[in-house]
């Protein structure tokens, strides 16, 4: 009788140490302005958490290469279309701010999952551009299917797009109590 409880002892031990262990890597910052905006965008809080990992690891001051501004990684452009869109100031300096680079991403997300026909084209568009994502649709190129995400002609985009579905759930199986709870608080 005691070895199957020791058994038993032991693998709730580990089960907990590997979700410390996994969280460690796999953090989540401002998960209130995730949630917030997730429910304001009507946009999974998941997706939210999964775009910024890949996009930024969390860091709202990063710029990459391209000048692509904030945690959600958000091009200047963009971000000026898509702050006339909200009505809000839309500059650099407001975009490495955490809550306005959320708003605005999340708001471009949820416009990306409305013109698209998959959420796997949404995210395609999110990385490769929207024009380029409806030329491959429209040509027969990629269908916009996950089983088909070999297909899309940019391999950074489709490394992209495997990877914000990989994290996606990863939070989903470390935060779903915690971002759902807060989720369906706001979204009622």
């Amino acid at each position: 009788m005691r070895r199957p409880l020791f058994i038993l002892f032991f693998l709730l031990v580990a089960s907990a140490a590997l979700k410390i262990i996994l969280q460690w890597f796999f953090p989540l910052y401002f998960s209130h302005l995730i949630v917030y905006y997730g429910a304001e965008m009507a946009v999974d809080p998941f997706l939210l958490a999964a775009t910024i990992q890949v996009e930024s690891g969390f860091r709202p001051e990063a710029v990459s290469l391209k000048g692509a501004v904030g945690l959600m990684q958000i091009m200047p452009d963009t971000a000026l279309w898509l702050g006339e869109k909200q009505g809000v100031d839309a500059s650099y300096q407001e975009l490495i701010k955490p809550e306005n680079n959320i708003r605005l991403g999340s708001f471009y997300l949820k416009y990306l999952l409305e013109e698209f026909p998959t959420e796997e084209a949404a995210l395609a568009a999110y990385n490769g551009g929207p024009n380029n994502v409806r030329r491959w649709l429209n040509e027969g190129i990629w269908d916009g299917s996950r089983r088909q995400i070999n297909k899309i002609p940019f391999p950074e985009t489709e490394s992209y797009v495997r990877k914000v579905i990989a994290a996606r759930h990863m939070f989903r199986c470390l935060y779903r109590r915690e971002l759902q709870h807060r989720f369906n608080l706001f979204h009622r």
